[in-house]
């Protein structure tokens, strides 16, 4: 492990040894944004808090998910999207946003207000399937990943190919929809390194490879277990990841030092 660069009392370390376009660091996303190049970014993917109102527990101790009311994670999330869009992003760069039912609805009207609605290019629905059910309403069984761009005429973007599911193009491929039924990990998986809101690879590498060009960067200031940080690392991106949980930066680096081997 090296160390490639200290600013604004954030610590960047390489997990993977000769990988100095991996980068790692124990903070929040405002620090951790704040301590980055300008323009230095092809793409954002954040998976923040959703909001649930549910604490979680790492080994540092609890931390919770919870804000007052919507107009008080609204303002929380608006404080980090200013300091890292449009003045991370390079001209050519978009961003993802994940979220969930709680709060898609708002944030979607943030990014309008922040961007403009004409740099809206997706509503993109991640449908995993797993997950329990209701007697008094629909079951929730989708995430949505809002997908910005800073140039509708520049952002870079390759169409992601999947399986075709229809008997006439039965062992074909097609470009993916925006629907993308990619199930969630279930608790037998290999891939399962214990971090509550892990979203799977296939995921992050059907993302990362269409929305961050080859040799491109992309930034997770939320990384959690560092699913995009090794999505990026297999399809020959640079990454850059932070998270405020210390035992996530550790699963992290394991990962990463893991894939290294």
């Amino acid at each position: 492990m090296t160390i490639a660069q200290t600013h604004h009392a954030v610590e960047w370390t390489s997990p993977i040894p000769d990988a100095p376009a991996i980068r790692l660091a124990c903070a929040d996303w405002l620090d951790a944004a704040r301590a980055l190049e300008p323009a230095s970014i092809d793409l954002v993917y954040a998976d923040p808090p959703f909001n649930t109102g549910a604490s979680k527990t790492d080994r540092a101790g609890a931390f919770a998910d919870r804000w007052p009311d919507a107009a008080g994670y609204i303002a929380w999330l608006r404080e980090r999207l200013e300091a890292t869009i449009p003045l991370l992003l390079k001209p050519t760069g978009a961003l993802l946003l994940h979220v969930d039912w709680r709060t898609s609805h708002h944030v979607r009207l943030l990014l309008d207000d922040l961007l403009g609605a004409e740099r809206f290019v997706n509503h993109l629905i991640w449908a995993y399937g797993l997950g329990g059910s209701s007697p008094r309403r629909f079951a929730r069984k989708h995430d949505d990943i809002l997908f910005y761009c800073l140039d509708p005429e520049r952002y870079w973007f390759e169409p992601p190919m999947v399986p075709a599911t229809s008997r006439r193009m039965a062992g074909e491929m097609k470009k993916a929809t925006d629907v993308l039924d990619i199930p969630s990990i279930n608790n037998m998986a290999t891939e399962r390194v214990g971090w509550p809101t892990q979203k799977p690879l296939a995921l992050l590498e059907l993302l990362v490879g269409a929305c961050c060009p080859p040799g491109g960067v992309v930034f997770d200031p939320c990384c959690g277990s560092g699913t995009t940080l090794v999505a990026a690392a297999k399809l020959g991106r640079g990454a850059i990841g932070a998270d405020v949980s210390r035992e996530a930066v550790e699963i992290t680096r394991g990962r990463l030092a893991s894939y290294a081997d």
